[in-house]
């Protein structure tokens, strides 16, 4: 795998590293850290010089080694503090939003990544398509697996919304059957989901 380098804007500690590792060690759990992987030290330097708003938001799709020439990739973003949830999906390789839900209050991040992957394939099967699914989300696939979340967030005035989308994501989990390949992306390997909202 070609080497890369990772400027952090904002982290536990400003800089730029030699591997994902190191990157993910800044920013994970930092409240609205940011950060972009580039090929080059030298675009890597000129880039930390600069105001982080000129890269996010322009990021390029990564391009890693897929065993499929085109995917679903999902994923969800959630603000900790408010609850405030969002989803969507883009197609690869091209990185075309193809979804994009938001809005969604006293919400969990895991619940978007569940919504999503659903969203996903239920738009796949309107398009007559097999293609796979991708998510970064462990626990989403666990509940994919059993079509059934198992979240301790309870029903709240603020969220009947959420819950309504659960209910109806579960049914038709009950009432459809699929053949695309629902998998884990390998962050580690490929970087950030090209879904990525750029907040973790």
């Amino acid at each position: 795998m070609a080497q890369k380098y990772y400027v952090v804007w904002e982290g536990k500690n400003k800089g730029i590293y030699n591997s994902w590792q190191e990157c993910k060690s800044q920013v994970k759990g930092f409240q609205e850290a940011k950060y972009k992987s580039f090929k080059t030290l030298a675009e890597a330097q000129r880039a930390f010089e600069e105001p982080y708003q000129n890269f996010i938001g322009k990021k390029t799709i990564p391009k890693p080694d897929l065993p499929y020439p085109e995917a679903i990739c999902v994923d969800a973003a959630c603000n900790v503090q408010t609850g405030d949830m969002e989803y969507r999906g883009v197609h690869y390789p091209s990185g075309k939003l193809l979804f994009h839900q938001k809005g969604f209050q006293d919400a969990t991040n895991n619940i978007g990544e569940f919504l999503a992957i659903v969203h996903a394939l239920a738009y796949l099967q309107k398009q007559n398509s097999n293609i796979p699914v991708f998510t970064d989300s462990e626990t989403a696939l666990s509940w994919l697996k059993r079509k059934k979340i198992n979240t301790q967030k309870a029903l709240t005035p603020c969220n009947q919304r959420v819950f309504e989308l659960i209910r109806r994501a579960e049914a038709w989990l009950q009432n459809n059957s699929f053949e695309n390949p629902v998998l884990k992306w390998e962050t580690d390997n490929w970087g950030q989901i090209p879904a990525d909202f750029g907040r973790k």
